[in-house]
């Protein structure tokens, strides 16, 4: 009898050992798949924050693409009647020349003429200021290169060294850039004088 029970004891005792590894393995497997899912949850969150950012990017770009579009139809906007407005300069000259030529200016028919032209040329001015073409009529005003052309230096002791002394064609520009420059004279310092005394 005693064998029997000895061999009823140790049945169960390999039950339990096929639990227990039954048991390891299961807990293994948990692990296994719990280490699988962090890693999948890992690499998730990264793929994520990389797509976050590429959005980011992409919205950026488009703020920048959109802004530098209102900016080239702002451009086109100011700066298109550009051809157009450089041509009318010379309109603009030729009217105030006719002004200036006028001999006659007591004569009937010439006043009434040159009346018309006055009133043209005021129209012309006005249309001129309306569309953002400004005149630079620098008399006076030191010589600036950006917007004068000098044509001539002259000597000129009652005036500062680089200041425009006669203005030969007016310049003008169009919403600040320049259209055509002023063609200007400028003053220079006089030369030392040769029998000057020591």
């Amino acid at each position: 009898m005693n064998d029997h029970t000895e061999s009823q004891h140790q049945e169960p005792q390999g039950d339990n050992d096929v639990f227990e590894n039954e048991e390891g393995n299961g807990a293994l497997d948990e692990q296994s798949s719990l280490r699988d899912a962090l890693q999948k949850l890992a690499q998730a969150e990264t793929l994520i924050m990389h797509q976050k950012d590429e959005v980011l990017r992409v919205q950026a770009e488009m703020q920048n693409l959109r802004r530098r579009t209102e900016l080239d139809v702002e451009k086109a906007h100011k700066f298109g009647q550009e051809k157009l407005s450089a041509e009318l300069l010379a309109v603009m000259d030729n009217l105030e020349r006719a002004l200036q030529v006028a001999v006659d200016r007591e004569n009937e028919s010439v006043k009434s003429l040159l009346q018309g032209v006055e009133l043209t040329l005021k129209s012309f001015s006005d249309c001129f200021r309306k569309f953002g073409i400004a005149q630079l009529d620098p008399l006076g005003e030191p010589f600036d290169p950006q917007v004068h052309q000098a044509m001539v230096m002259q000597e000129n002791p009652n005036v500062d060294p680089d200041t425009v002394t006669a203005v030969m064609q007016k310049g003008y520009t169009l919403h600040g850039r320049v259209l055509r420059p002023a063609m200007v004279m400028v003053s220079k310092a006089p030369s030392a004088g040769i029998n000057e005394k020591v």
